[in-house]
């Protein structure tokens, strides 16, 4: 039994009891860091962005204003006097004469293109049954077969005899082979000629061909 103080009694107690205190400590401490998990950072995925590159446009160079536009000159009247009794000389035809003039166009040059011709009696068709045969056997049999049919619209030019001398397409029927085969069929067509009063006169005529599969 201790026979000291009482406070050196109680200075060997407390120092027994902070030795105690530290070593709990300690062995606190590093079974907390033993059983406690362990803490992992997680890797951050960092987006990278592309810069594009923008093209300037260029400078545009404003011009100078244009000039200023001059005032026009102010008009004058001439000093000159004109005499009255300034005359005309009369027009003739001597200068120039009928024998120089030159000739009139020729038939063949008004024929190229559909044009009014007066008439007083229509061309009538003569030959219908053989253009009606001639029609079938010239009808494109690919077409026919595909049941591909259509109307062509022709100008016809009929000279003073009734043959044809011209075919002119007005209107197509949408195929060229149809429009072709048209054109063979009006030239085997025979007409009875236009009259003009008492005389033959060539005409231009429309006319259509129409190519139905019956």
């Amino acid at each position: 039994m201790s026979t000291g103080t009482a406070n050196e009694r109680f200075k060997e107690s407390f120092r027994s009891t902070v030795a105690i205190g530290i070593a709990a400590a300690v062995v606190a401490h590093f079974a907390l860091f033993e059983l406690f998990p362990r803490m992992q950072a997680n890797e951050l995925g960092a987006a990278v962005t592309e810069l594009a590159a923008i093209e300037l446009p260029p400078e545009v160079t404003i011009p100078p204003p244009p000039d200023q536009i001059a005032r026009p000159a102010t008009p004058r009247v001439a000093a000159a006097e004109i005499e009255e009794d300034v005359t005309i000389a009369p027009t003739t035809f001597e200068s120039n004469p009928v024998e120089s003039l030159p000739p009139p166009p020729n038939a063949a040059d008004v024929t190229d293109r559909p044009s009014f011709i007066p008439y007083t009696q229509a061309p009538e068709l003569r030959n219908k049954k053989e253009v009606l045969a001639f029609l079938k056997s010239t009808y494109p049999s690919m077409l026919k077969q595909t049941g591909v049919g259509g109307t062509v619209l022709l100008w016809l030019y009929i000279d003073e005899v009734g043959q044809v001398q011209r075919t002119v397409l007005a209107e197509s029927s949408g195929y060229e082979q149809l429009d072709e085969a048209a054109k063979k069929v009006a030239e085997k067509m025979h007409f009875r000629p236009a009259m003009n009063r008492d005389k033959t006169t060539a005409v231009w005529l429309a006319q259509s061909i129409d190519f139905s599969v019956t």
